[in-house]
């Protein structure tokens, strides 16, 4: 890993300050946006998306289900490790390209010629439709949390409690997509300093949580439950150890995407192609740290993993709810304490959702920029604060759109998880892809670049980037089902049929790639 001095252009240009707009003209783009992020707000988005407290919280039933504490703590390593060559690669390429159009730019610039506006069309709308997916799923995760919290508040679910209906649900998820919608039309300054109090709060909830839970819980389980226990009772139908780990991957590389947030965002960071890079390794790295602890502080109060994933339990089948609740009910008679403990996750979340809008935004902005959506000349208007403000309430509409059909199958719902995980990964393997093979020989690094190893990292995060590709679309339970059919190869699949032929169709006589908005 090496830093290289600035491009010529840029030095110039900047006379040692902040070179952004000189390297973006050098792109072919003006300067629309308000450059005024420092590195440690620019972090602050991606940390806020990847958002530990979101991901592992919505997806730990996956993980004690598939394997359980073992899974969980070893295999949280294993995704968090390949994860960081992904990250890394998208970091050499971010420090070359630094534009709001992140991957889709990137594999433009990187396929040559001849395969640019296709290579484009493919990253960019994979990209879009699978940050959608990750707003979709983020603010329905946090709607069904109030619904847990609303019940154990009225009694919990063998005490009368009340149990929102799922009208109730999309309800919640409009209304908290309505105000994300909202923040994301103030000022970048004002969402500089919401993201920064997010990524703190972030931080602070986990520590909070892995040291409060297990420390008020009355029966904690062992160092050897908690590192070498794997569960196998999945109620799945899945016997073979290697299988049901795999499957319980899929909650630690869920919570570890959105980083290419970091990316969308560096039209508005100062010294964008060196702090652009930081944001995403930093974000990547610090996550993996700190969800890992949240993991062990949270499991070391486990004891009965079939109750806790029982739907007749307080928390209706919530297992860290059902966690939190029994830890503090056990100690004080009142589980209220845990109630108040899924509230420093439901603000995590509620933040983590309103980033993710921030990323949505900056990418439709920059898509519809260089006309790849229809209404084009709409989405990429900025208003008098310099903010895509249609951009911004586009992403919140497409995202209640896309959580309507939980209301008549939540499995149907569970494609918009495999979207925004395989999709977005996709998204982020193909410009890699590009760089290892077709750019190879002529990639001009930015000031920061992985040297000779660039290439050789680029391979590792591509192939794993195909191996979860096929791993999280086999059969999540035997036998297969209507009901138990996993979605994923049918919603990443029919995302890719519906590219494939709007390219075949239409795009290709028109969408030439990224194309430059200077004067002249």
């Amino acid at each position: 890993m090496t830093w290289n001095k600035a491009p010529a252009a840029d030095a110039e240009a900047g006379g040692g300050g902040d070179t952004g707009h000189a390297r973006l003209r050098e792109l072919g783009y003006k300067q629309e946006l308000k450059r005024d992020l420092s590195v440690l707000s620019n972090f602050a988005f991606s940390f806020s998306i990847i958002s530990v407290l979101t991901g592992i919280t919505t997806l730990y039933n996956t993980g004690l289900s598939f394997g359980g504490p073992a899974t969980m703590t070893f295999g949280w390593f294993v995704a968090g490790a390949f994860t960081m060559t992904v990250g890394l690669s998208m970091a050499e390429i971010c420090s070359s390209f630094p534009t709001s159009g992140g991957l889709y730019y990137w594999s433009a610039r990187l396929s040559g010629k001849r395969w640019a506006p296709f290579a484009s069309w493919i990253t960019g709308w994979f990209n879009i439709v699978g940050q959608w997916a990750v707003t979709t799923s983020v603010d329905f995760s946090l709607a069904q949390l109030i619904q847990v919290i609303i019940l154990l508040i009225t009694g919990g679910n063998n005490g009368g409690g009340y149990m929102a209906s799922k009208y109730v649900v999309i309800a919640f998820h409009a209304a908290i997509l309505l105000s994300h919608a909202a923040i994301n039309s103030l000022p970048i300054t004002w969402l500089s300093f919401f993201g920064q109090f997010a990524a703190a709060w972030n931080m602070l909830g986990v520590f909070v949580l892995m040291i409060a839970v297990p420390t008020v819980a009355t029966e904690r389980a062992s160092a050897k439950f908690v590192f070498t226990h794997f569960n196998t009772e999945n109620n799945a139908g899945i016997h073979s150890n290697f299988y049901i780990f795999v499957l319980g991957l899929l909650m630690s590389q869920y919570t570890l995407t959105g980083y290419d947030a970091s990316a969308h965002m560096t039209e508005e960071t100062k010294n964008a192609d060196r702090n652009g890079p930081i944001g995403i390794i930093s974000a990547i790295g610090i996550s993996i740290i700190v969800g890992w602890g949240y993991i062990l502080g949270i499991t070391f109060a486990v004891k009965d993993i079939p109750y806790l994933l029982n739907p007749e339990n307080d928390a209706g089948g919530y297992a860290i709810a059902e966690v939190f609740y029994l830890a503090f009910k056990s100690r004080y008679g009142s589980g209220i304490g845990g109630i108040i403990c899924l509230g420093i996750i439901a603000v995590a979340i509620y933040f983590c959702g309103m980033s993710s809008v921030t990323s949505n935004s900056r990418m439709a902005y920059a898509f519809s920029r260089d006309g790849a959506m229809p209404l084009s000349s709409v989405w990429h208007k900025v208003n008098k604060h310099e903010v895509p403000i249609n951009a911004v309430w586009l992403s919140a509409l497409i995202s209640l759109c896309m959580a309507l059909p939980s209301l008549g199958s939540l499995v149907a719902f569970q494609a918009m998880v495999s979207i925004a995980t395989i999709g977005l990964y996709v998204a982020y393997a193909l410009p890699i892809l590009f760089r290892v093979t077709l750019a190879r020989k002529h990639f001009v690094p930015g000031p920061f670049n992985l040297g000779r190893c660039g290439v050789a990292v680029g391979w590792a995060a591509v192939l794993w980037v195909a191996t979860i590709t096929v791993l999280f679309s086999l059969p999540v339970s035997y036998p297969v089902t209507k009901d138990t059919l996993n979605y994923t190869p049918v919603a990443v699949g029919g995302l890719f049929l519906l590219v494939l032929s709007s390219w075949l169709l239409s795009a290709r006589h028109w969408f030439k790639g990224p194309i430059t908005n200077l004067d002249g």
